[in-house]
């Protein structure tokens, strides 16, 4: 069963070409960064919020400059972790399409040097440059869009989580004394 899924996906990178291997390699490290940012939001995250605002609530001082600069660092610190391999994760994401349209162009190479060699228009000659320029396309949209939407999820909720944690880094205004 293994071994039949094995030859499966052989073949299928074999029609695709080296491109298709490329496209895979790349949406497996998309997916892995990915899973990493939400296992990030999930597990490490709420601790590294709980120290920022316990951190920021033990302070004496919560209505000097001083005091929201260091408020405001620390919000940065929290903007820093969420959005730290997001800006990866879409250059990633663009790369997809570009691979994919590389593989149309190797894979027309081929129609054209078929159709080159035989003098002819070979449709059995010709598939297989029209499977190495399909293939590849598709791979590198639908990878492309897959992910293009968990980024987004990701990125919406860095923005909700950091808006929350500066929500409860509470400032308090310096009183006035009246003379």
């Amino acid at each position: 069963m293994l071994y039949d899924f094995y030859i499966t996906l052989q073949g299928f990178f074999d029609r695709g070409g080296w491109v298709l291997m490329a496209i895979f390699v790349v949406t497996i490290l998309i997916w892995t960064l990915i899973a990493m940012k939400y296992m990030y939001l999930l597990f490490v995250f709420p601790g590294v919020k709980k120290d920022v605002t316990t951190q920021w609530e033990d302070r004496e001082d919560k209505s000097s400059w001083h005091a929201h600069q260091i408020r405001r660092a620390k919000i940065a610190q929290i903007q820093a972790g969420l959005g730290r391999t997001l800006g990866l994760i879409k250059t990633l994401i663009a790369i997809c399409p570009f691979l994919g349209i590389m593989g149309t162009v190797t894979g027309m190479v081929i129609v054209f040097d078929v159709m080159a060699l035989t003098g002819t228009s070979d449709a059995r000659g010709m598939a297989s440059g029209i499977s190495r320029a399909t293939l590849p396309t598709m791979a590198g949209l639908v990878a492309a869009i897959s992910g293009l939407y968990f980024s987004n999820r990701l990125e919406r909720q860095a923005r909700k989580k950091t808006e929350q944690t500066a929500d409860e880094m509470i400032i308090h205004e310096a009183v006035k004394s009246r003379r």
